[in-house]
């Protein structure tokens, strides 16, 4: 009898493991970046809730490449993602407002824009791609000079600039910079053998590529920045809508808790960059309301046109996230 009682206690352990789900998560960037925690916290806090829902991992484009990601979780080969969104603008043009200069101001700035209306617009536009957003975020990013300060428009007349993004690399000419467009990762050896005088990345790649030694001046994320860039926590819908109840009411918690985590430490990313740029003897400089404006203006007549022009329904979806103070 013991061993019929223990064989059958095997048997329901067994048939537990199999009902407990896996979901599979991919993303591009290291174990150590702000991304990866953010994804590993919902992790954490989804098996803790014991829901039977398991999410793996696979970091560092283990799974799929950076920029190949969305397409596999709209047809649910892949259930989740960390990506910047605009890296799909090239299946939906209007993704693209999510990394354009000038339309996010700073972090809490950010964070009205992902509760307006603008982001209602854009999640619709996910859902039609069997899509939706599970934490939203935003990382920012500055500009740094080899032999200057740059913070308003003419200080970057005949540089060689390098800029993230498109529409930053629009704004830029527009301003009077001569572009060079290459992988933030080259902007160092750029730098050092003088084809490069400013560029503007992101505060953790000037950080982690050591650009502070080789620039007289950087300008961080502050209270007015230019370059934010939407980096969400994005599941198939469908997978979603299979869990049960008490899966979904888990995934929904440790989301809204990673959430919170993002926009903290999407902040203290900002200041801990100025920290070790001033540590490496860099002038910090800030811009100011002045400067963000005059940056926006050439923004309007340059990025913001082509993105209207580009996609028929943009000047709405503008004017939608234009309205958020």
């Amino acid at each position: 009898m013991k061993t019929l009682i223990t064989t059958a206690a095997a048997a329901a352990l067994m048939a537990g493991a199999v009902q407990a789900e896996e979901l599979r998560l991919s993303h591009q960037w290291s174990t150590q970046d702000i991304r990866h925690r953010v994804a590993q916290m919902v992790a954490d806090e989804v098996a803790a809730a014991d829901v039977d829902l398991e999410i793996t991992i696979f970091p560092s484009q283990s799974l799929f490449r950076a920029r190949e990601q969305y397409t596999p979780v709209s047809r649910g080969q892949l259930d989740m993602t960390v990506l910047p969104l605009s890296y799909a603008g090239g299946q939906q043009p209007a993704y693209n407002l999510t990394l354009m200069p000038g339309l996010v101001r700073n972090h809490h700035h950010a964070a009205r824009l992902v509760e307006s209306p603008f982001m209602d617009a854009l999640e619709e536009i996910m859902a039609e791609d069997d899509v939706m957003v599970l934490v939203h975020g935003y990382l920012a990013g500055g500009f740094a000079g080899v032999d200057g300060c740059i913070t308003g428009p003419d200080d970057v007349q005949g540089l060689q600039t390098r800029a993230a993004g498109r529409a930053f690399e629009q704004m830029l000419a527009g301003a009077g910079a001569s572009i060079a467009s290459m992988a933030s990762s080259e902007i160092y050896n750029a730098m050092q053998t003088g084809v490069l005088q400013a560029a503007n990345t992101s505060s953790s790649s000037f950080v982690s590529y050591r650009i502070y030694e080789q620039v007289s001046c950087y300008t961080p994320a502050g209270e007015s920045a230019l370059w934010f860039m939407y980096q969400p926590l994005l599941m198939n819908l469908s997978t979603f809508e299979g869990l049960n109840e008490d899966q979904q009411a888990a995934l929904l918690a440790a989301s809204a808790n990673a959430q919170a985590y993002y926009l903290e430490e999407a902040i203290g990313e900002d200041a801990a960059s100025a920290e070790v740029f001033a540590e490496a003897g860099v002038e910090i400089a800030e811009m100011t309301d002045e400067d963000f404006a005059a940056w926006r203006a050439i923004a309007m007549e340059t990025s913001y046109a082509a993105f209207v022009e580009d996609y028929p329904d943009g000047q709405a979806l503008l004017d939608m996230a234009l309205a958020v103070e």
